[in-house]
């Protein structure tokens, strides 16, 4: 049976970023909207070329970025709820067609910009609603404080606006805000679909984004957004603890080779990421997750929290990862632990050790109480005016 509520939008990077992590980071947003008695559609409406895995570059045509999608969101019931509208061919409208997108950004109660990604213009003007749902805290918050005209105007084609910095306007964080009001939310988990596997998993791995540039600078101070600068303070880990520590990314040659000097083990993240069976098994097969977070986060303790690694908890792996300032709102000590120094991870691994049971039942408990999908987008929505 459909549901009553009345349709409702989700705009996203599914089609743009074609991999398992963003897959399930927007089914979670979808399944959670159904749950909740809403009649959720994805759309993809904007002028950006399409990443392909197959090519390792990006392209205007969204063929095989449609090839790999619809069938997933066939599998979850949304086979008939999903649009793709393809500018370099014209404005052509795949998935539910050009006809029954224009009705339903007039007919859809809201529109849920998740991570920001989606372009307005006039047709998305005219709904009720639009909801801005940040993915990455700082860097925005920053450009705003700084007058970047582009990104305000932006900002207030929104009603309002949430995001994953959970510690923003707290004593301790030193995120500025100016101008906009941002409701803190987190990343949602549908746990039905993360049940924990019986096996004690092998390594302690993560998936993750090497290296990148996206810094910004606050007050004569760079913050970096790049992850690699992270791991240097903690590369010695695979030598003070057994592990294995295992990083799934993308690295050149003597990057593999100095990690691997260090004792780490170094998959491809592609290969990791290429399919939502491949990924969810590389979670589960995980003994836990030891990760890093941006600089940004770190040294302005956001509140960041990983949406990869709320998955980890809900298939009840643990999760060691950089303190952000998370702790302020998720219990911290007992299956999530947040480390500062090497010496604090030392400590998690070996409290995960000494008791790996209770430590897995604690991280899927976290995930239940916390990140349970149809919890944190009901909240969102109640909050959104939407209740």
């Amino acid at each position: 049976m459909r549901a009553s509520r009345g349709p409702i939008i989700v705009f996203g990077i599914l089609f743009w970023y074609p991999l398992a992590g963003v897959t399930y980071q927007f089914l979670h947003y979808l399944i959670a909207l159904r749950q909740l008695g809403w009649d959720p559609y994805y759309v993809e409406d904007s002028q950006r070329w399409l990443f392909d895995p197959d090519l390792n570059n990006t392209t205007p045509m969204p063929q095989a970025s449609i090839a790999r999608i619809a069938p997933v969101l066939e599998a979850h019931g949304f086979g008939d709820h999903w649009a793709y509208r393809s500018h370099h061919e014209g404005g052509r409208v795949y998935g539910i067609g050009e006809a029954r997108l224009k009705v339903l950004y007039r007919e859809a109660a809201a529109m849920l910009n998740v991570t920001g990604s989606q372009e307005l213009r006039d047709e998305h003007l005219a709904g009720p609603r639009r909801i801005y749902v940040e993915s990455d805290p700082v860097k925005s918050q920053i450009e705003v404080a700084a007058g970047d005209v582009e990104l305000i105007r932006v900002l207030s084609q929104h009603d309002t606006l949430f995001t994953f910095g959970e510690n923003l306007g707290q004593p301790d964080c030193g995120v500025p805000l100016e101008r906009f009001t941002w409701l803190p939310t987190r990343q949602p988990v549908v746990l039905d679909l993360w049940t924990p596997p019986t096996g004690d998993g092998g390594a302690y791995t993560t998936i993750a984004t090497w290296s990148s540039r996206n810094d910004v600078v606050y007050r004569g101070q760079t913050y970096y957004w790049s992850k690699d600068r992270e791991y240097e303070k903690v590369l010695d880990l695979p030598r003070r603890r057994r592990g294995p520590f295992e990083l799934a990314t993308q690295v050149d040659a003597p990057t593999a080779a100095r990690l691997a000097a260090h004792g780490w083990r170094v998959s491809r993240a592609y290969e990791v990421s290429r399919g939502l069976g491949r990924y969810h098994a590389y979670i589960g097969d995980s003994r836990a997750e030891f990760t890093v977070a941006k600089d940004q986060n770190v040294r302005l303790r956001s509140g960041w929290f990983s949406d990869r690694s709320a998955c980890y908890l809900a298939a009840g792996r643990p999760v060691i990862t950089q303190d952000t300032g998370f702790g302020n709102v998720l219990p911290t000590g007992k299956g999530l632990f947040a480390f500062r120094d090497l010496d604090d991870v030392l400590a998690a691994v070996d409290a995960i050790e000494s008791d790996y049971e209770g430590q897995r039942r604690a991280a899927r408990e976290i995930a239940a109480e916390h990140f349970d999908a149809a919890k944190v987008v009901g909240s969102l929505l109640e909050r959104a005016g939407l209740g």
